[in-house]
């Protein structure tokens, strides 16, 4: 018997496809090792930021150097951009990047045939097709990632990940239908529609939108199913789909919807396609329809030639809009972007600082935004026991985390709960049939 090991860093595409390459390999033997020593190690890695890139060539080395003997494989959005240093790197046997991961069993079989480094890198801006990966099951049995499309054509001025991801493309929708029919019969309870650009769905299409997709998804999806959307633009929330997050309560009150900056000569900057008067309209659209939903953002602070007063414009517009929490990050410089290349680089104890005053504002926001559901009842998805294993940690639909009394019963199972205590990071709760 052969054991494998997956290793995913960075998004919610990077897990759904290091499932799907995980299927591959089971088809041609391997089994996924859990106290075995793995016979090949494969690494999904991610270079959003610098420290991504960073620690993806740590954890190639540390399992190198922990299992010298096994085939190192390594995929993924740092080895397309870096496909010398990555090749380069003691112990690396396979390296793809964002394509040839439908191939990764031949690839593996032909390396142990003949025993070669094997180098799989195209140009990505000039994909064309939407790679077909197909996923059957996950490791946890709750939530599963429905991918829909990769790439993007946005190129903000900040990002890397238009080079490593290339064009926009669609998957067929007879796929996503399938697949999603495949995941209920395994027994998910939740799908998470995510891709790279995820509601640019269909923009590369003839007359359909992922407006449509969630029609037609809804029509074949059990009336118990919950439907999470990871990401969507401003540029992207229509009055149809406000319309059918209303009507139809399968998709979840929750919505991320990239800020990136409350400044608007920062998102000029940034080439972002709105400014800040475009955002506050659609959020309160939104909320005219669904004043409790969770509304979560990106912020990305110190960039270039940010100044106290844009960064204090920011600060104030993501009060004002009232976020239910926020993701923050420090800008971080991607050679090859045009950020990269403009004046006014901030120094990184700035960066800190600023991080630091924004991840405390999150912090405000989401225990605010829990107080409005102490003494309600919420439809909680039980994932996970804590580390005590004392208690039983759960999702809400509008992305409450939720603890209760450990009753391992319950695991993968929702069940209404009554939120008796709000908090952070997460509210106490009294399973409503106890």
């Amino acid at each position: 018997m052969k054991y494998y090991r997956i290793i995913t860093l960075g998004c919610k595409v990077n897990t759904s496809e290091s499932m799907a390459m995980a299927e591959q390999l089971e088809e041609i033997g391997y089994r996924q090792a859990t106290t075995e020593e793995p016979d090949l190690i494969l690494i999904n890695t991610c270079t959003v930021t610098g420290v991504s890139d960073a620690k993806s060539r740590q954890m190639i080395n540390r399992e190198h150097r922990k299992h010298p003997k096994a085939i190192l494989v390594v995929a993924g959005c740092y080895s397309q951009l870096a496909s010398e240093v990555v090749s380069k790197l003691r112990g690396v046997k396979i390296v793809i990047g964002t394509q040839y991961r439908k191939d990764i069993a031949s690839l593996v079989q032909e390396y142990e045939q003949k025993g070669e480094v094997l180098i799989r890198i195209d140009d990505s801006l000039k994909i064309t097709s939407y790679e077909p990966l197909k996923v059957t099951s996950y490791n946890d049995n709750t939530r599963a990632f429905l991918k829909i499309q990769d790439g993007c054509n946005n190129f903000c001025s900040f990002c890397i990940i238009p080079y490593a991801r290339g064009p926009m493309r669609s998957r067929p929708k007879e796929d996503i239908i399938e697949e999603a029919q495949r995941l209920v019969v395994n027994g998910f309870k939740e799908l998470v529609l995510t891709g790279i650009h995820t509601a640019a769905y269909g923009s590369d299409l003839k007359d359909y939108n992922f407006t449509d997709l969630l029609k037609e998804l809804l029509q074949v999806l059990p009336k118990d199913m919950r439907i999470r959307i990871s990401s969507i633009e401003e540029s992207e929330i229509s009055d149809e789909f406000i319309d059918l997050l209303t009507i139809d309560k399968r998709i979840v009150p929750h919505l991320h919807i990239p800020l990136q900056s409350g400044s608007n000569s920062v998102l000029k900057r940034m080439n972002r396609r709105y400014n800040c008067e475009e955002f506050a309209q659609k959020i309160k659209r939104i909320r005219e329809k669904l004043p409790l939903i969770s509304i979560s953002t990106d912020v990305i602070v110190g960039f270039p030639m940010e100044s106290e007063a844009e960064f204090n414009e920011t600060y104030n517009f993501i009060k004002k809009l009232n976020f239910s929490f926020l993701h923050v990050f420090p800008y971080s410089k991607r050679l090859g972007t045009k950020a990269a290349q403009m004046e006014g680089q901030i120094e990184p104890d700035i960066k800190k600082k600023r991080v630091q005053i924004l991840r405390s504002l999150s912090i405000e926001l989401a225990k605010n935004y829990a107080l409005n559901f102490v003494g309600q009842s919420l439809d909680v998805l039980f994932e996970s026991l804590d580390s005590s294993k004392q208690k039983m940690l759960g999702y809400s639909p509008n992305y409450l985390r939720v603890a209760v009394k450990a009753n391992q019963k319950y695991l993968n199972e929702i069940k209404e709960v009554i939120i008796v205590e709000s908090g952070y990071p997460h509210c106490y709760g009294q399973i409503k049939e106890e």
